[in-house]
């Protein structure tokens, strides 16, 4: 009996499309040297079967404070359970890279933990984890490269069979570049539905999103491809003074098609739109027909008619629609591969041999600080070497999903029916070469008029954030210094609402800004429910501490209130208080949780070890909650 060729299992979890990216080039490298390789999303892979796979490449980001992505999360609580023998993988190889960023405190804990768990249930290590660091020169490829290179020769070691020419052999590009992973079949007017192509207002508008991303290879697993609801901009405030350097905005929507019931606490998913004028370009600059009717569909499943939610695979949809739903030519920057199938259809010989540099090795650093350093967009790429013209099959592969934003819900449906608001910092900086760059959905939303009627029809997904909804007992602790005092907003609606009898607990919130001047969001907002007994006010055992960080000499942040109000702090833990930290994941979240130790330490007493303890604790009996994003 022949044994079949050892292949290679690539499992990944990404939040943001990074570690999709690197499993991709992993499998990619390993086909390029004669193996098999099949890569999946981990959420699409049962993870009871993980002992039957010889060898397994887990490739991993880490989220937020430490977290595991959302599609990680049943995977990893499966492999938690308490009835799983030790040696349930033994006979099971394996490798992990991680991606993180080093400038943050729990720097690749999932790729971390998901190793020390693999091996403690009896899996073998090929090579030493990987660990892929943003703050690299060449982001995660600086440590992605070696650690591949790492990972062909010891395989070679156990299985000559996974090259049968080497781990040195590779086999020609230029036949992988005859296979793209989609296909696009372009369709005749006759041959399309009418009917449905020309359906008026929202029943429209819903068929294209739903049609159009059901075809995207950029789905993100946990979204589904047709939206929960459409939402019509009502109000666009700015919440900060005019000039000051910052723009701040609170935005309220409607609900336009089905209200959905959502909770404080709870996260709103956007779907941006994208400027007209750079989809007209990129449209120009690839010599592609917007009004071309097509279909686009994996290779392979040329026979599926519906994806997983029921959407036709079969109805043709306008070349330009698919671009404007599920393409991001004008704001993600392209990875790497983007440029080495480019050198293939470059035809001036200067542009293919810059790209294949960027492509090699030895250009990998540059192709950082020309690409995601300037944060370059797909557009800007193609426009800087016009010889290149890319089938649209290659684009569709290559060119980084649109995909949706998501923001922590700042209303109470209690105070607001058929309504949820935002508060959208609108971003913008300046790359290293001084280019200026603004954040699509932030600043896209905040190009909207709702007089105009252009805010209609937004397309939105709801979800479960991090920050469970209190109940009306339960004193609070809050800190969200800058838009992280959006869900406390409705917390403090919803609570000001349901304390019909005055018998609601405390909340003490911490919110620090820069000047009170110029960004003290929602002062007025805050300031009424700190006075009357309302759920902030001191008489009721609650407060409104705000730390103006650029108004003196001397900065001050949410944390130094804390300091301040120590005692307090503790008198609330002590009766049971859960604590809600919300805001940038830099510094912040560490930072009050120093705090927090030390409050702990000075009020009762006791050892900064055992004050960790108790904040511990505190995590496990879900009294403390982060919501962090960078």
């Amino acid at each position: 009996m022949v044994k079949e060729p050892a292949k290679l299992l690539i499992l990944y979890a990404s939040q943001t499309g990074n570690a999709l990216d690197a499993a991709e080039r992993i499998g990619r490298e390993a086909e390029r040297r004669g193996c098999a390789a099949s890569v999946r999303s981990i959420d699409d892979f049962d993870a009871s079967s993980l002992p039957h796979e010889d060898n397994v490449i887990f490739v991993v980001s880490t989220t937020g404070q430490g977290d595991t992505p959302d599609s990680m999360k049943s995977f990893w609580k499966y492999l938690l359970q308490r009835n799983i023998a030790k040696n349930w993988l033994e006979g099971v190889h394996y490798a992990v890279f991680g991606l993180g960023d080093s400038g943050y405190q729990k720097y690749n804990f999932v790729a971390k933990k998901l190793d020390r768990r693999i091996s403690d249930l009896g899996a073998t290590a090929v090579v030493e984890r990987g660990l892929g660091d943003d703050q690299h020169p060449s982001g995660y490829e600086g440590a992605l490269d070696p650690w591949m290179s790492s990972l062909w020769n010891m395989l070679y070691q156990i299985n000559p069979k996974f090259f049968p020419n080497g781990p040195d052999f590779v086999i020609s590009d230029t036949k992988l570049i005859n296979q793209p992973k989609f296909q696009i079949t372009y369709h005749e007017i006759d041959e399309v539905d009418l009917q449905s192509s020309s359906a008026p207002g929202l029943d429209h508008v819903l068929m294209q999103t739903g049609r159009a991303r059901s075809m995207s290879p950029g789905k993100v697993s946990h979204i589904k491809n047709i939206p929960d609801c459409f939402l019509k901009m009502i109000k666009n405030q700015p919440l900060c003074r005019a000039g000051c350097g910052k723009d701040v905005r609170h935005f309220e929507f409607e609900f336009v098609s089905s209200i959905i019931e959502y909770r404080v606490g709870d996260v709103l998913e956007v779907l941006p739109g994208q400027d007209p004028a750079a989809v007209d370009a990129f449209l120009q600059c690839c010599n592609l027909n917007p009004e071309s009717l097509i279909t686009v569909h994996p290779i392979g499943m040329e026979s599926r008619h519906c994806d997983a939610e029921g959407n036709d695979y079969k109805v043709p949809i306008k070349l330009k629609t698919f671009v404007e739903l599920t393409m991001d030519i004008a704001s993600a920057s392209p990875r790497r591969y983007f440029f080495e199938v480019m050198s293939y259809f470059a035809t001036a010989e200067h542009e293919k041999e810059r790209l294949q540099y960027f492509a090699s090795p030895e250009g990998r650093d540059d192709l950082y600080q020309y690409n995601q350093k300037e944060r370059r967009t797909v557009l800007e790429v193609l426009e800087d070497f016009p010889s290149v013209q890319m089938p649209f099959e290659w684009l569709v592969q290559l060119v980084p999903p649109l995909k949706t934003r998501a923001f922590s819900i700042s209303s109470s449906p209690s105070a607001h029916p058929n309504q949820v608001h935002l508060t959208v910092n609108v971003v913008s900086w300046t790359t290293p070469f001084k280019r200026k760059r603004a954040g699509l959905c932030s600043t896209w939303l905040a190009g909207l008029d709702p007089q105009d009627g252009m805010g209609a029809y937004i397309p939105a997904w709801f979800g479960k954030g991090s920050l469970p909804p209190p109940p009306l007992s339960i004193p609070l602790v809050l800190v969200g210094p800058g838009t992280g005092c959006a869900p406390f907003r409705g917390f403090v609606e919803e609570r000001a609402i349901q304390d019909v009898s005055g018998s609601a607990a405390p909340i003490m919130f911490f919110f620090g800004c820069r000047n009170q001047e110029n960004d003290f969001l929602y002062k007025d907002f805050w300031l009424s429910h700190a006075e009357n007994g309302g759920p902030l006010s001191v008489a009721r055992g609650g407060g409104l501490y705000v730390a103006f960080s650029r108004d003196q000499p001397q900065k001050v942040y949410v944390q130094h209130k804390m300091r301040e109000q120590s005692q307090r702090v503790w008198n609330l833990l002590v009766e049971g208080a859960s604590i809600y930290v919300s805001g940038s994941s830099t510094k912040m979240p560490s930072d009050v949780m120093s705090a927090l130790e030390e409050i702990i330490s000075k009020e009762a007493g006791v050892s900064r070890e055992t004050a960790v303890l108790q904040l511990r604790r505190l995590e496990k009996d879900g009294r403390y909650h982060v919501e962090a994003w960078s």
